[in-house]
C-alpha cells in the first residue's frame, strides 16, 4: 500500500511540473517572439560538438568556471559581449567593472529582453541566474551589490560570452 501511495504522489508531482515547465516554455517563446527575437533551439548532440568542454558544462549545464581563470573577467576591450552559444548580444563594455570576484561583471544588460531570469537553489538556497533569453544559455547570475545606475551585479562566465570590438564610426 505504502509503495503504491508513493508511486502516485511521485506520478502526481512530476505530471504537475511537466504541465508547469510546458506553461514556462510557452510563456518564454512567447516573450521572444514578443521581444522580436527568434529561438535558438539544437539538439545536446549539436550543442557539445559546437561548444568546448567548459563552454557546454556552463552554458549547457549550469556550471560555473572557477573565479580568476575566463579569459574576459579582467578583459578592458570596447564592445559589446554577446552569447558564445549564439551571438546575442547582451552587455557593452560601457557597464563593465571590476567587481572583485574574479568574473566579468555588468551593471545592466545590452536589452532586458535579450536576458532572462530564473531562480535556482543549486546551493541550497535561492539565487537569480542569468540566462541568454535566444537560446536558454546559462550565463551567471546577477546580484543587488552592485554600482549605480542600477544597483545590479551581474556577474558572469567568460566561457559563456565572446567579445566584439566596436566599430569606429
Amino acid at each position: 500500500m505504502y509503495k503504491l501511495f508513493s508511486v502516485l504522489t511521485l506520478s502526481i508531482l512530476m505530471m504537475a511540473c511537466s504541465t508547469k515547465n510546458k506553461a514556462q516554455n510557452a510563456n518564454a517563446s512567447q516573450a521572444l517572439l514578443d521581444a522580436g527575437l527568434t529561438p535558438v533551439v539544437k539538439s545536446e548532440e549539436v550543442w557539445k560538438s559546437e561548444l568546448s568542454e567548459m563552454e557546454y558544462y556552463v552554458i549547457r549545464e549550469k556550471g560555473t568556471e572557477r573565479s580568476f581563470t575566463g579569459d574576459l573577467w579582467d578583459h578592458k576591450g570596447d564592445g559589446v559581449y554577446t552569447c558564445r552559444a549564439c551571438a546575442l548580444p547582451l552587455f557593452d563594455s560601457k557597464t563593465k567593472f571590476k567587481s572583485g570576484t574574479g568574473w566579468p561583471s555588468y551593471y545592466e544588460p545590452v536589452k532586458d529582453a535579450h536576458i532572462r531570469e530564473d531562480t535556482d537553489h543549486l546551493l541550497g538556497y535561492p539565487r537569480t541566474e542569468v540566462l541568454c533569453n535566444r537560446c536558454g544559455g546559462h550565463l551567471g547570475h546577477v546580484f543587488n551589490d552592485g554600482p549605480q545606475p542600477t544597483g545590479l551585479r551581474y556577474c558572469i562566465n567568460s566561457a559563456s560570452l565572446d567579445f566584439v570590438e566596436r566599430e569606429e564610426p
